[in-house]
């Protein structure tokens, strides 16, 4: 919210300077993002009188003008705007003036004239970036006066970062009361005139959807002048507020919504075919809006129409039909109270982003409509003209403002202040809450504009913001310190991101509502969990997966061209599961678990002279897992099984002791291709429920005596893996105390015939090494046939000759 300062101090004018109030704001949660004047600097401009303009003598396109600023003697001034003319006052930068950007004014000689100063448009004083002409000047301005001291360029520009819930200082009035309430200074109410009522016409209107609309107001107005230009002083706060300057009656319903709070709308009464009826949409109706969109309306929308015609979005933006024009004469003008829940989020669900409704969703005053109304109204006829009629008010359905209690004892162990009761008092009385004691028990009424005042501990939360939180004393706790040990088999989340980092992957943090085809195209999930109120329309479903959001990450780096991308998510998925219950943790038929993923590719090592550049496989992801993995990666077994994501030929589902753990594998080359890459991806995705403990280190004395190496080569049947013979050799090696001496097997080849396609043999290598002795060839020959033998049993392997 942006308003100038000077606005606010109409209404609250505390003897504090703007640093200060700015700094009192932001410690009682009114954060004030920034502060600056209305002008860059500049100096030496004053307002002028164009006295006289002729032509230039050598140019078509510039005049001399005769300009008088106040000093006695005219200066002549070489100008080339189009609206230079006679009569009227502009800013005047003077010889020895500097202007925003560093600009330095001196005399010059433009065409053969003599030039005394410069005459400046909006752009050129950094006012605005109209450059179309001269700024001209209200003809009431002293000549040679300061053009910064009349136009109040000095003035402060606050813009304030509120929260949500804070929607009663979405108005000048509303920062005003926190500014009376922090500073003691006095709360200058607007004054409600009595309107002068002529008129005896009335407008019906029919509430039919309480649900809807709480309380509704408003009153007839005829002859005014639509053509009237706005006050210079209320456009230059409009604009000054962040708005621009429409008309004379849109202008008026800004403003009084700026400084009140108040959202209102003016209705075009020749435009009204009937009287007004407030209701929720039907399926099937339509509204072409203010701004020209048009919208398919829904059942859960609520509508103002008149007849079968619709006129308004209600609480959020009027229609078209109905707006007022500069030809309007005769206006219908409505204040009402929207309910929050009936607003909330319908202005986002038509991509619309409306004043009204960023109101209305958080909560407006609805006791002060009338008034509300009477002032707008004694605006409207004091800058238009016209006559008035009555208000009618319908009030249907307001909310329960229920008492809030606050315990003095509970706010002081809350705060860890102790303050006395008229300390609490006067903050409550300062807020301008109506409230009773009883004991050390405050009963608080919350005012009709604080729709965040309903509990405890809000109560405790105003008396924190008051008091100031930098004056809460800074107590560390006191209590006896305990170590605690760490769990070394415990691998937390924390340990999980560290040990990515360390294999070369760098985490990323993607959204959990993710596009609709990725769900169906990556995971295989055609019933995803959909977002009701989604931030934007291709987010509307919850992911089941992570690996749409690092493929899109490595696809947005390829296009920047980043050769080499290896990330990692560690983050929750969501999919449907009726065992599910409601806890504090989950909710009822959706299953939340944890994820780590993480996708490779590119060069599998960053380029250099020493190894030749080759590109990821699924075996270099493979030891990255296992080394994630560590002592339990003995466990880790792939099996065949599709993915939709996935290559079917170069993937495997991941499982850890019986345990499915993930998937692993090259990204299918259908979306390689979609994805604009140019090799696939190697991706991988683990349950990390599975891997959150690790195994217990368990010291070994280390043997002194030497190692000797055995290669054996076998034909096996073709189908048979390498992954089955080692875990054959390992239960035999576990089982038979003479293989202890076994301390190592790997694979060293695989040869296939070209002709026989039906058997392959297997180079294996061993690594023997005794404990107390050195192992003899009849010992290693001995251990030799038995692992042969155990592989001839499982396998029906043969020693290849």
């Amino acid at each position: 919210m942006q308003f100038p300062e000077s606005w606010l101090r109409t209404l609250a004018n505390p003897d504090i300077d703007t640093e200060t109030l700015s700094h009192r704001l932001t410690m009682a949660g009114l954060e004030v993002e920034e502060t600056t004047t209305v002008a860059p600097a500049f100096s030496g401009v004053v307002v002028a009188h164009i006295v006289e303009v002729k032509a230039h003598p050598n140019a078509d396109k510039l005049r001399v003008c005769q300009v008088d600023d106040g000093s006695g003697a005219p200066l002549q001034i070489v100008c080339g705007a189009p609206n230079a003319a006679q009569g009227i006052k502009v800013p005047l930068a003077r010889v020895g003036a500097q202007l925003p950007g560093g600009l330095q004014i001196g005399p010059v000689k433009m065409r053969g004239v003599e030039s005394a100063g410069m005459l400046c448009s909006a752009r050129e004083l950094g006012l605005s970036q109209d450059h179309t002409g001269l700024l001209e000047l209200d003809s009431s301005l002293q000549v040679g006066q300061s053009i910064r001291e009349a136009l109040d360029l000095d003035d402060t520009l606050f813009t304030i970062k509120l929260t949500p819930n804070r929607a009663d200082c979405l108005s000048i009035l509303g920062v005003a009361r926190e500014v009376s309430a922090l500073t003691g200074c006095a709360l200058v109410q607007p004054l409600v005139p009595e309107v002068a009522v002529t008129l005896a016409d009335r407008l019906s209107v029919k509430i039919e959807a309480p649900d809807l609309c709480g309380r509704y107001a408003g009153r007839i107005l005829r002859g005014v002048n639509a053509r009237t230009q706005t006050p210079t002083w209320m456009k230059s706060r409009i604009e000054r507020a962040g708005m621009r300057s429409v008309s004379a009656l849109v202008d008026i319903s800004n403003y009084v919504m700026l400084e009140l709070g108040r959202p209102t709308h003016v209705f075009d009464l020749q435009r009204i075919q009937s009287g007004l009826t407030v209701r929720w949409a039907r399926a099937g109706e339509s509204l072409v809006l203010l701004n020209g969109q048009t919208v398919a309306l829904t059942p859960d929308v609520g509508v103002i129409s008149t007849g079968d015609c619709i006129e308004s979005l209600a609480g959020i933006m009027g229609g078209e039909a109905s707006a007022v024009t500069l030809d309007t004469t005769d206006i219908y003008l409505e204040a009402a109270f929207w309910q929050t829940e009936a607003i909330m989020g319908r202005a986002r669900h038509y991509k619309l982003s409306s004043e009204a409704s960023h109101r209305f969703e958080r909560g407006v005053d609805f006791q002060s409509i009338p008034e509300h109304l009477d002032i707008m109204t004694q605006m409207i006829l004091d800058i238009c003209g016209g006559e008035a009629g009555p208000i009618d008010d319908q009030i249907v359905n307001l909310p329960a403002r229920d008492p809030v209690q606050m315990r003095l004892a509970r706010c002081a162990r809350v705060l860890g202040v102790s303050l006395e009761r008229d300390a609490v008092s006067q903050i409550f009385a300062s807020l301008g809450f109506d409230f009773t004691i009883k004991g050390d028990d405050f009963i608080v009424e919350p005012p009709s504009y604080r729709f965040d005042l309903a509990i405890e501990e809000d109560l405790i939360e105003e008396v924190a913001r008051m008091y100031g939180f930098d004056q809460i004393p800074d107590v560390p706790p006191l209590a006896r310190a305990q170590m605690r040990v760490m769990p070394e088999t415990q691998y937390g989340p924390h340990a999980l991101r560290a040990g990515m980092a360390a294999l070369d992957y760098q985490e990323v943090i993607n959204f959990s509502f993710v596009e609709e085809d990725w769900e169906r195209l990556y995971a295989g999930n055609t019933d995803p969990i959909r977002l009701l109120n989604p931030i934007a329309s291709q987010l509307a479903v919850m992911r089941s997966s992570l690996i749409g959001g690092l493929l899109a990450n490595i696809a947005h780096n390829a296009k920047h061209k980043q050769s080499r991308v290896r990330v990692f998510e560690l983050g929750r998925v969501f999919s449907r599961d009726a065992q599910m219950t409601d806890s504090d943790l989950e909710v009822a038929g959706v299953s939340q678990p944890t994820y780590l993923a993480g996708a490779a590719w590119g060069p599998a090592l960053e380029e250099q002279w020493g190894v030749p550049t080759r590109q990821v496989d699924f075996f270099d992801v493979k030891r990255d897992l296992e080394a994630l993995l560590g002592r339990r990666a003995a466990q880790l077994r792939c099996k065949v099984q599709a993915h939709p994501a996935l290559h079917p030929g170069r993937s495997a589902q991941l499982v850890l002791d019986g345990v499915k753990l993930g998937w692993l594998g090259e990204v299918h080359p259908r979306w390689v291709q979609q994805l604009d890459l140019v090799q696939a991806p190697v991706v991988f995705e683990l349950d990390t429920q599975a891997i959150l403990t690790q195994v217990f280190p368990s010291p070994a004395e280390l043997s002194r005596q030497p190692m000797v190496v055995r290669d054996l080569a076998v034909w096996v049947n073709s189908g048979v893996t390498y992954q089955a013979m080692l875990d054959t050799l390992a239960y035999e090696i576990q089982s038979d105390i003479v293989l202890a001496v076994v301390k190592d097997i790997k694979l060293f080849d695989i040869w296939r015939d070209k002709v026989d396609q039906s058997a392959k043999s297997m180079g294996l290598r061993f690594w023997f090494q005794g404990q107390d002795a050195t192992l003899d060839e009849t010992q290693i020959e001995s251990c030799v046939q038995r692992l042969l033998g155990a592989l001839y049993t499982a396998h029906g392997a043969r020693l290849r000759a």
